[in-house]
């Protein structure tokens, strides 16, 4: 259970991060739709770890991919980060990109859910 601290900061992190993504390195990922789902602090601040969900807009690129990009570009996005935040907190935590896929495996699980054949229960079942 994260404290009310680590919440906080890791509220403030997923805010500046989305606009740092969606305003500030736009031109870094070409044509990706980069989305923060989840951003956890660790409790003495110091990593920030933060889940990213990615949307391809062309095929030629595949998540893989996108990830690496963001491992490459971490420097300048902490920087970028940092001059967001830099009159908040006292130190700027280290960024760990990870790739959500919480999406992707609902949808597998409901096209699994929905391949099950059931048979209806029978009248004696309901007694």
């Amino acid at each position: 259970m994260d404290s009310k601290r680590q919440q906080k900061m890791a509220r403030l992190l997923k805010e500046e991060l989305s606009t740092v993504f969606q305003k500030d390195a736009q031109h870094l990922f070409g044509n990706s739709m980069i989305t923060l789902t989840t951003v956890r602090v660790t409790p003495d601040m110091g990593i920030a770890r933060v889940y990213v969900s990615v949307l391809t807009l062309n095929n030629q690129t595949n998540k893989e991919e996108v990830i690496a990009e963001i491992e490459d570009n971490t420097k300048q996005l902490r920087q970028m980060l940092g001059q967001r935040i830099r009159h908040t907190v006292r130190i700027i935590p280290e960024l760990q990109f990870f790739l959500d896929d919480t999406a992707e495996y609902a949808a597998k699980m409901d096209a699994l859910i929905d391949s099950l054949n059931i048979p209806p229960a029978d009248d004696d079942d309901k007694k």
